[in-house]
C-alpha cells in the first residue's frame, strides 16, 4: 500500500521511547517473561443534520498508555491516561502484580506464537484528506448541500445527514524488540430520505448505500462513491417503495447485492470463524459458533464456488492495518475454500492452540484502557475467477425471484447458525428482468443451507467492500470497525418471510 499521508508530527513527538524503556525495564525487573507497551490515541468527529440544520456536532479525543505482561504463564494488564516514564514503570509493576494475583485462577499457560521483530516500523492507511484538518463548518456545509438535494425532491418530507470520522494512532513496542507506529483514518457518511403519508401518518425511509470506508474526507466529496447519481435516484426509489405491494412469502430465488450480502457474511461467517468464539470464549455475551475446531477441514459450509478470505491488507478496508496490537504483520488467508471450512481468525495467544506456527494478526483493543482481544479482520467472499458475470446476468438467470439491495435489520442465533435478514430495497424479478419493488421482505435460513444454495457469484466488476464501524464483542464490551467485500450472488429457493404477516401472527 502506498503511503499517501504521514504520521502526525504531534503523535511522533510523544515520549514513546522513554515510555518503552521505563515499562520494559520495570517489567523485566519485576519478573515478567514478556511485556508490551501501547500508546493509543483516538480522535472522533460526529456530525448529524436534520432537514439541513445541525442537530449535533461532537469532537472527542482519547489518549492513554497500556501495559501488558506475562508472568508465570498468566496475563497482567494496567493502563493510565497520562504518559510519563514514572507512570509507565508503575503500570509495569501493577501489571505484574495483577498477573501474580490471577495465577491461581489461570487454567492454561499463556504461550505466544513467535513473530519476527519489526524495529522502527511504521504504517499509514491509504487516504488523501484528513477530516480533522478541515473546519467543521466546511463539513457541515457539504452535508447540508446533500440534504438540500433530497429535500427539494418531490415526495421527500424529511432528510437526515451524518458523518462519523475517526483517526486512530498506535505506538507498540515489546520486550522482543519490536517498535511500531501506525495511523489510520476512516469515515462513514450517510443520508436518509423520509416520506410521510399525511392522511395515515405512515412513513417510509431510504438511505444511501455508501459503506463506511478506510478513506479520508475525499470520500464524502466523491472519491470512491458516486453521490450525485445515488442522491438523484433515492426520491424515485422511495416513492416506489411507499406504494409497493407486499411480498408473497415462500421459497424464492434471490440475487443479493453486495450492499446487503456483506452483513450476512459478517454474521454467519465472520463471527462464526473467530477461533476464541468457536471454543467457547464468547458464550456468556454473544454466543459461540457451530463451526467448531473438530470440523476444520471437513465442514461443508457452502457450495464449491464459495471462497472466503480473511484479510488485513486490502486497501481502504476498515480492519486493514500494517501490524496488529501484538506486533504481528498484516496478512491474508483462507477461511472457506471450495465450500469447506479451512481456517480461523487467531491472535498470538490462540494460534498455538489451533496449531499454526504463527498468528494471522487478529489482535486489537479499541481503547488504551482495554486489553487486546482476538478481533475480526476484513472477511470477504471472492468473485468468480473465471466468469466475469455482471449483476444483470445473474438477474437474467432467474425466472421468478427477488433482487435484494442494501442492509437493514437482522437477527442470528447464539451459534451463528439460524438467521433472518431484511434489506433497503427488494425488486421483483420476472423472466430475468426487474419488475418493480415489493416490501415487507425478510429472508431466513441456516448458515449452511443458505451458503449451500449459492449457485453463482458475480465477477470482479460486481465486487464491493462494505462494512461497519461498530462490531461488538467481549466483556467489558469493545467495538471494532471491519469491512467485508463480496460480489453479487445468486441463491436458489431461500425461504422468504412477509414481515407484516409475521408481525400480525
Amino acid at each position: 500500500m502506498s503511503l499517501t499521508r504521514s504520521i502526525d508530527a504531534d503523535f511522533l513527538d510523544l515520549p514513546t521511547r522513554l515510555l518503552t524503556d521505563a515499562v520494559l525495564d520495570a517489567a523485566r525487573e519485576a519478573g515478567a517473561s514478556h511485556a508490551d507497551v501501547r500508546v493509543h490515541r483516538l480522535r472522533s468527529r460526529s456530525l448529524r443534520l436534520r432537514d439541513g440544520a445541525v442537530e449535533s456536532a461532537n469532537d472527542s479525543s482519547t489518549v492513554g498508555l497500556a501495559v501488558r505482561v506475562i508472568v508465570d504463564g498468566t496475563w497482567g494488564f494496567a493502563s493510565h491516561a497520562l504518559l510519563s516514564p514514572d507512570i509507565g514503570a508503575r503500570l509495569a509493576r501493577e501489571a505484574v502484580a495483577v498477573a501474580r494475583a490471577m495465577r491461581s485462577l489461570n487454567r492454561e499457560q499463556v504461550e505466544l506464537a513467535p513473530e519476527p521483530v519489526y524495529k522502527d516500523a511504521s504504517w499509514v492507511s491509504s487516504y488523501e484528506v484528513d477530516p480533522f484538518e478541515l473546519p467543521v463548518r466546511e463539513q457541515v456545509d457539504a452535508l447540508a448541500a446533500y440534504s438540500d438535494r433530497l429535500l427539494r425532491a418531490p415526495g421527500v418530507d424529511h432528510a437526515t445527514a451524518s458523518c462519523l470520522a475517526v483517526k486512530e494512532q498506535v505506538y507498540y513496542a515489546d520486550s522482543a524488540g519490536s517498535s511500531i507506529t501506525q495511523q489510520r483514518v476512516r469515515v462513514h457518511p450517510q443520508l436518509e430520505a423520509v416520506t410521510v403519508d399525511a392522511g395515515s401518518g405512515a412513513f417510509e425511509s431510504m438511505r444511501t448505500l455508501a459503506p463506511p470506508t478506510g478513506r479520508g474526507w475525499e470520500y464524502v466529496t466523491g472519491t470512491g462513491w458516486d453521490w450525485d447519481t445515488e442522491l438523484a435516484r433515492i426520491p424515485d426509489w422511495l416513492a416506489e417503495k411507499a406504494v409497493a405491494p407486499s411480498v408473497v412469502a415462500g421459497p424464492t430465488d434471490l440475487v443479493i447485492d453486495p450492499t446487503n450480502l456483506w452483513l450476512t457474511i459478517h454474521e454467519s461467517i465472520g463471527h462464526a470463524t473467530e477461533y476464541d468464539r468457536a471454543i467457547g470464549y464468547e458464550a456468556a455475551y454473544a454466543g459461540t459458533s457451530f463451526a467448531t475446531p473438530d470440523k476444520l477441514g471437513s465442514l461443508r459450509y457452502g457450495t464449491p464456488i464459495m471462497h472466503v478470505t480473511a484479510d488485513r491488507t486490502v486497501e481502504h478496508g476498515l480492519a486493514t492495518i500494517g501490524f496488529d496490537d501484538e506486533g504481528v504483520a498484516g496478512q491474508s488467508w483462507d477461511l472457506v475454500r471450495d465450500g469447506v471450512l479451512v481456517g480461523y481468525q487467531v491472535d498470538r495467544t490462540f494460534a498455538p492452540r489451533l496449531g499454526p506456527a504463527r498468528s494471522n494478526g487478529c489482535s486489537y483493543a479499541d481503547s488504551p484502557h482495554h486489553v487486546p482481544i482476538q478481533r475480526m479482520p476484513n472477511v470477504s467472499l471472492q468473485p468468480d475467477p473465471e466468469v466475469d458475470r455482471t449483476t444483470e446476468e445473474l438477474i437474467g438467470m432467474v425466472d421468478d425471484g427477488l433482487y435484494v439491495v442494501g442492509d437493514r435489520s437482522w437477527s442470528i442465533d447464539m451459534q451463528r447458525y439460524n438467521f433472518q435478514f431484511t434489506g433497503q430495497r427488494f425488486f421483483r424479478i420476472r423472466g430475468g428482468k426487474l419488475a418493480g419493488q415489493v416490501r415487507d421482505v425478510a429472508y431466513q435460513s441456516t448458515t449452511t443451507d443458505f451458503w449451500g444454495s449459492m449457485e453463482a457469484v458475480g465477477g470482479r466488476g460486481t465486487w464491493q467492500l462494505a462494512g461497519a464501524f461498530n462490531c461488538g464483542k467481549a466483556q467489558p464490551g469493545q467495538i471494532a470497525a471491519v469491512s467485508h467485500g463480496c460480489p453479487s450472488a445468486l441463491f436458489r429457493q431461500v425461504n422468504v418471510l412477509n414481515t407484516r404477516e409475521e408481525g400480525e401472527a
